[in-house]
């Protein structure tokens, strides 16, 4: 029998092994991202058990930063890193437990699938070909990546620079959150479409700016939650520095000089299987305006989205009580603007489920293309 073996030495590769000596009783730790105490990301590779019934045991499931996030949990699972499938998972409130049988000599798992870094750069190189796009780089991340911001409008509209509104979409604070960048690349893929009419008059009527990923680092270290120096992007926002969230300190800079109109932050969700966003209701700045958009917005999302809904999410925030730290928050309140915080699954989407792959890549970005269309419905009154 060959020998078995777990891998990490590649992008956003995360887990501890403990015991690897009997296929029937694998024995791993989730690590915590590089410089914090959060854990619940894992990415690695199995070697040598073709046709062998192996039982891996997450032995810290219990003491993750989100133990909700293994109830009806599903594992991510891959033989060539492009098709991902979905794999039982039990837990009993201390360990987790899969039970599976590789059909291949290699075989990948991870909390969810990966969005790679190779991936991210293509994503910006194959924008940029655009004429619609201009790259532009804000600075570097502690680990020396660049953070880029794309600017995407239609030079030749007759609506004049001025005129057009700034809409936003900023993704991926949380690099484990990987369904962000999923969801920021339909985004692209559909506002780049010159075929398509909802693109073409958005492209008419705003400016886009988005970041695909916030946060580099952490994607590429296989961090849960933090960047490189351990901060939780989205706290950064009241007090951002160079030194520590350079990634936030650089985006927020170029909001305050551009201006926002209207802000997305795509993220996901470890304990609710449904897709959702959250308002800025409890900002001191909160007006019927802001929730007369909020609600138009939502209304038009449901309608034109079965995937998304608004019964499930978070619990509303008292009005004057938000967490002024947070992305939208802050956004919400420094510029007037419509702001949502945009949730997803990392399990499945219980309203349409589907057994064999969940909540995944494809169903991510077809959600980002999606909300175009809640875009263009509020659009001529965002100011």
């Amino acid at each position: 029998m060959t020998a078995l073996h777990i891998s990490t030495q590649f992008d956003s590769g995360a887990i501890e092994v403990l015991s690897l000596a009997d296929p029937g009783d694998i024995r791993l730790h989730i690590r915590p991202d590089n410089a914090s105490e959060f854990a619940q990301w894992f990415h690695f590779c199995l070697h040598g058990a073709a046709g062998l019934p192996v039982r891996l045991r997450f032995m810290n499931a219990g003491q993750c930063a989100y133990p909700k996030g293994w109830q009806d949990y599903r594992m991510a699972v891959s033989y060539d890193r492009q098709h991902w499938f979905r794999v039982d998972a039990e837990f009993d409130g201390t360990e987790m437990q899969v039970n599976f049988t590789p059909a291949s000599q290699s075989v990948y798992f991870a909390y969810f699938e990966p969005y790679s870094y190779e991936r991210h750069l293509d994503l910006i190189g194959l924008a940029s070909v655009s004429a619609h796009v201009t790259v532009e780089r804000l600075g570097s991340t502690l680990d020396g990546r660049d953070m880029t911001l794309l600017h995407i409008t239609d030079v030749t509209s007759a609506t004049p620079l001025a005129q057009k509104k700034k809409v936003w979409l900023i993704a991926r604070q949380h690099p484990g959150e990987s369904m962000a960048e999923w969801f920021a690349e339909g985004f692209l893929e559909r506002l780049l479409d010159c075929d398509d009419a909802v693109a073409r008059v958005l492209l008419e009527k705003c400016v886009f700016y988005v970041v695909p990923n916030m946060n580099p680092d952490g994607a590429v270290r296989g961090n849960l939650r933090t960047n490189a120096a351990g901060a939780n992007l989205n706290r950064e926002w009241a007090e951002p520095t160079m030194g520590r969230s350079p990634e936030v300190f650089l985006v927020r800079q170029k909001m305050q000089a551009l201006g926002v109109d209207l802000n997305l932050d795509a993220h996901g969700d470890e304990g609710l299987p449904y897709n959702f966003c959250v308002g800025t209701e409890g900002t001191p700045g909160y007006s019927s305006r802001i929730k007369a958009l909020e609600d138009a917005f939502k209304v038009s999302w449901t309608a034109t989205c079965p995937d998304f809904q608004t019964a499930q999410g978070y619990t509303k925030t008292a009005p004057g009580q938000a967490n002024m730290t947070l992305a939208t928050s802050w956004i919400g309140q420094n510029f007037d603007c419509l702001a949502f915080t945009v949730e997803m699954p990392f399990k499945d989407n219980a309203d349409l489920p589907d057994t064999q792959i969940g909540w995944n890549g494809e169903r991510s970005k077809r959600l980002g293309a999606s909300v175009l269309l809640p875009i263009l419905a509020v659009v001529d009154t965002l100011r």
